[in-house]
């Protein structure tokens, strides 16, 4: 039960946080290209699936601390120090995803669809954007960035712990 509740956590954790990771890293550089170009249909394209994508696949990632959390407790390992570090992580993680990252996209994309409107997808691109608010999209966007790398970073660190498991007495 132990293999097929760890495949099942790994599997999990690869097909649905690595188009999140995926995704979200390149939804900031897509979204000042969107913000660049504000008739560019392609590029406000490009940032909505990416949006979609990690709206998505964020919540199919329950299932990653859900089969953890079996596997966790068949092996015995609750209570072990880098277990208990790795799910405090993934909580952070999980965290900065859903109150920084998401809507932070949400309100970039709900920008650009603004944008989009005002300019007129495939009209020529007449109206140049707004100095002003390519230098506020700039700022979202890398902010945004921070935010998505913070996210990476901490899940590369439980990654790591799930690997190294240091002081498991459970094998290596």
């Amino acid at each position: 039960m132990n293999k097929f509740l760890l495949a099942v956590h790994v599997l999990a954790a690869i097909v649905a946080v690595g188009p999140v990771t995926v995704a979200a890293s390149m939804f900031p550089p897509s979204a000042r290209k969107a913000l660049a170009e504000p008739g560019d249909a392609q590029a406000l394209s490009t940032v909505r699936v990416l949006h979609r994508i990690c709206r998505a696949y964020a919540t199919v990632g329950v299932a990653v601390p859900v089969f953890g959390f079996a596997t966790a407790k068949n092996m015995g390992v609750l209570g072990d120090t880098w277990l208990i570090v790795s799910i405090t992580l993934t909580a952070l993680a999980a965290v900065v995803l859903a109150a920084l990252v998401l809507p932070r996209q949400t309100a970039l994309m709900e920008g650009m669809e603004g944008m989009e409107v005002a300019v007129g997808v495939g009209g020529g691109g007449e109206g140049a954007a707004n100095p002003g608010a390519s230098r506020v999209g700039r700022r979202a966007t890398a902010r945004l960035a921070m935010f998505t790398g913070l996210f990476n970073l901490l899940w590369a660190t439980v990654t790591i712990l799930m690997i190294v498991r240091p002081g498991s007495t459970t094998g290596a």
